[in-house]
């Protein structure tokens, strides 16, 4: 029996060792490219240990005024699109978890359905819509366009996630006096704190990750946002491999610190709310 419980913990422990592997082995290769030289990254065969270490990749992007707008921009429409739809899915999520009303089921249906279009089919009404109205090259066109993706989905998870607490909650304020808008700021907000914390993540990663509407929405270099700067870095005769690398390092830190201080409730609003829809 004692032998079999050390064959299972040893195949729980191989089994985690090469997951760990493959998930971090792609993460070790780009930090690598990013302290050699761009020529050391094209020699063949490739080695594991740079032999020319080298940040001159971390430097340039750092005195690269236009490098750093990339992620000034970023920054800045993420931060603005995670706000605005946390907001409004609280507000849209609470209604649809508490109370009945016309066209309820159809509304929820229509939400759901957004989420099966491929986005690429919109891209062309989208870019129509923005040259319209004048937002082209805008932050309002992608801030805009990025709420379309984010609000239907966040709307589901905080739904899900009001689900799960109990209407006696909002009751017991209401026999106090308060209103239901007084039961959800004073006590559904903040025992909701996985679930707004899930729903934050996710939409700050879905618009610091989003390259074709960014691709196309966008113009001038002043506009570009990350995923773009590193594509822009592949040049027609020349890649700078090691400086798209740098830049995905650096873009990727602060995502990692992110997730590390809200790993807790992130988790626990995906497992106890965002699933039981």
């Amino acid at each position: 029996m004692i032998k079999e419980d050390i064959k299972i913990r040893l195949l729980v422990y191989i089994g985690l060792l090469v997951g760990l592997i493959f998930t971090l082995f792609p993460v070790f290769w780009i930090f690598i490219s990013s302290v050699k030289t761009n020529t050391e990254v094209f020699a063949y065969p490739p080695s594991f240990i740079p032999e020319n270490f080298t940040l001159s990749a971390y430097f340039n992007i750092f005195n690269d005024e236009d490098k750093l707008r990339f992620f000034f921009n970023s920054y800045f429409i993420a931060i603005i699109v995670t706000i605005l739809t946390l907001l409004i899915s609280i507000l849209s999520g609470y209604s649809f978890s508490r109370f009945d009303f016309k066209l309820k089921r159809i509304l929820n249906l229509s939400i759901i359905s957004t989420q099966t279009i491929p986005p690429i089919t919109l891209l062309i009404p989208y870019f129509g819509i923005v040259v319209t109205f004048k937002i082209f090259d805008t932050y309002l066109a992608l801030i805009l366009t990025y709420l379309v993706f984010t609000i239907p989905y966040a709307t589901l998870m905080m739904t899900s996630y009001f689900n799960t607490l109990p209407k006696e909650l909002d009751d017991a304020v209401l026999m106090d006096g308060g209103s239901n808008f007084t039961a959800l700021c004073r006590v559904i907000i903040p025992i909701s704190l996985p679930g707004i914390v899930a729903t934050c993540v996710y939409t700050f990663l879905l618009c610091w990750n989003e390259f074709l509407f960014a691709l196309t929405l966008t113009k001038s270099y002043e506009m570009r946002t990350v995923p773009i700067g590193i594509q822009l870095l592949m040049g027609q005769h020349a890649y700078e491999w090691n400086e798209m690398m740098a830049m995905s390092i650096i873009g990727t830190i602060p995502i990692l610190f992110l997730y590390l201080f809200a790993q807790k409730y992130f988790l626990a609003g995906l497992t106890s709310g965002s699933v039981k829809f």
